[in-house]
């Protein structure tokens, strides 16, 4: 058992650090070609920073379990970080999101993508259930939403969400 979860977390910190090579790849072609984009928007990597809990990842495109088993995971049908809509990121409670229960209003959180630096501002957080798609919404203004399950420290599948909303400043 213990060998199984220490495959799954080498898997994940090997496939973290060859996306942030891939990344750091991106964002020196995005400053060397200013004005110029080298990678299509669809295929550029976003880079998730939350100083207060000490998270620094490079997200996937995508929520699957194979993918969310390696990063955070972007909702593929939401928006851009950055860009107006909702953006979603989903992570799991006891990897990359392990911490963001303790965020609070008013906490930073980064998104680096194609040679920018977003920066959103916790506004709030809430609980629910599973099955409550109304976080997801589209919203007029540039929102960054993070999803985990939740209680944190629960044992088996958590029955609730957690949901932090940030917003972008300007």
């Amino acid at each position: 058992m213990l060998g199984y979860v220490g495959a799954r977390y080498f898997d994940m910190y090997q496939t973290q650090r060859a996306l942030e090579k891939e990344w750091e790849h991106q964002a020196a072609a995005a400053v060397r070609d200013a004005g110029r984009p080298a990678i299509a928007p669809s295929e550029m990597l976003i880079r998730l920073q939350i100083p207060r809990i000490k998270l620094d990842a490079v997200v996937l495109e995508g929520a699957t379990s194979a993918q969310l088993g390696k990063g955070p995971g972007h909702l593929e049908e939401t928006a851009i970080p950055g860009e107006a809509g909702n953006a979603v990121i989903t992570a799991h409670r006891d990897t990359f999101f392990r911490h963001i229960f303790e965020l609070t209003e008013g906490d930073e959180i980064i998104v680096h993508r194609g040679g920018e630096s977003l920066r959103f501002h916790v506004t709030g957080k809430k609980i629910v259930e599973p099955n409550d798609l109304s976080v997801l919404e589209p919203t007029p203004n540039a929102q960054l939403t993070l999803i985990t399950c939740y209680p944190t420290y629960y044992i088996g599948p958590a029955p609730q969400r957690l949901v932090v909303f940030s917003k972008l400043v300007e």
